[in-house]
């Protein structure tokens, strides 16, 4: 059976921070956002995001490890207070074709071992502020942006949510190339301050071990090359009609549309293989492929109603 939305009052066209919606479900997330307090996680912010029936809840940030852990015992709470009032929660990438899918934006900020100061901060205006490291980082993210989909992005689902047709709320906040910006949402890196960076690509498929390993390598490499990013694309990325967009995009290298183009990207990319060790790389390919191939095996509803008679 089809998944549909525990609430029906749920329907506005653009949900978005929809305070109804959200008392409507206040008491699994006061319950849950009161075990993450019991537990220190810091949880300072939780609204009804651009999907009907999808909510948003951020947490304090941590190292890496720290913050790995969170995510798992996070996914196993929500489902767990989710069965105990008689729903299913779901934090699959693209569960509906029309509405917007559920990304895991990471955001990353590079500190100084021992006294923990903030590196990134202290660059140009014309930068948003990242200082040469924190420029250098990003710009490992983004030349591996393809092979990191494969970690970041592991499903079969995971691609109809990136580069997905626009949604019922007339976006999809998921990111179409691999660009950069200051505030701005449409971009696969988002500078909100000039302390962190905000990597847009990941969906909540992802397994946020390997995750944080992928964006560290990445991130490391661009490090160790000294990478300077391209000039940040401060435009709407969704309008294709808009010269400096379609220029980015050209010169972009380009995110891949399913799991099989992100897995050759990932066999192919000798930095993530130095950085992940290439026994590891080679087992994810191998069972990740063999998730490509079950798929593929796969007859849809749509093919035999498109062909059935061609």
């Amino acid at each position: 059976a089809r998944p549909a939305l525990s609430d029906p009052l749920d329907a506005q066209a653009k949900p978005c921070y929809d305070a109804h919606a959200l008392m409507r479900r206040y008491e699994l997330i006061s319950t849950l956002v009161s075990h993450m307090e019991q537990l220190g996680w810091g949880p300072y912010q939780a609204d009804h995001e651009d999907a009907n029936g999808q909510f948003e809840i951020n947490w304090d940030f941590d190292d890496a490890l720290v913050t790995a852990d969170r995510v798992v015992l996070f996914k196993y709470m929500v489902r767990s207070l989710a069965e105990r009032a008689g729903l299913r929660a779901t934090f699959m990438p693209k569960p509906f074709a029309s509405l917007t899918g559920s990304g895991c934006h990471a955001h990353v900020s590079l500190h100084e071992p021992g006294t923990g100061k903030n590196l990134c901060q202290g660059g140009a205006p014309e930068m948003h502020g990242l200082s040469p490291l924190a420029l250098s980082f990003t710009a490992g993210l983004l030349a591996h942006a393809p092979a990191l989909t494969a970690l970041t992005n592991p499903t079969v689902n995971s691609y109809k949510r990136l580069g997905a047709r626009m949604t019922s709320s007339g976006a999809t906040w998921s990111p179409t190339a691999a660009t950069w910006a200051g505030n701005n949402r449409t971009a696969l890196i988002r500078v909100p301050d000039e302390h962190r960076m905000e990597l847009r690509l990941a969906d909540m498929s992802a397994n946020p071990y390997l995750m944080a390993a992928a964006i560290g390598a990445a991130g490391l490499d661009g490090l160790r090359a000294r990478s300077v990013p391209p000039p940040p694309t401060d435009r709407n990325m969704y309008d294709a009609s808009d010269p400096v967009v379609a220029a980015a995009i050209k010169a972009s290298p380009p995110l891949p549309s399913n799991l099989a183009g992100a897995l050759e990207a990932l066999d192919a990319s000798s930095p993530l293989r130095s950085g992940l060790g290439d026994a590891f790389v080679d087992s994810y390919l191998k069972l990740r492929r063999a998730h490509w191939a079950e798929y593929m095996a796969q007859l849809t509803p749509w093919e035999l109603e498109t062909y059935l008679d061609a």
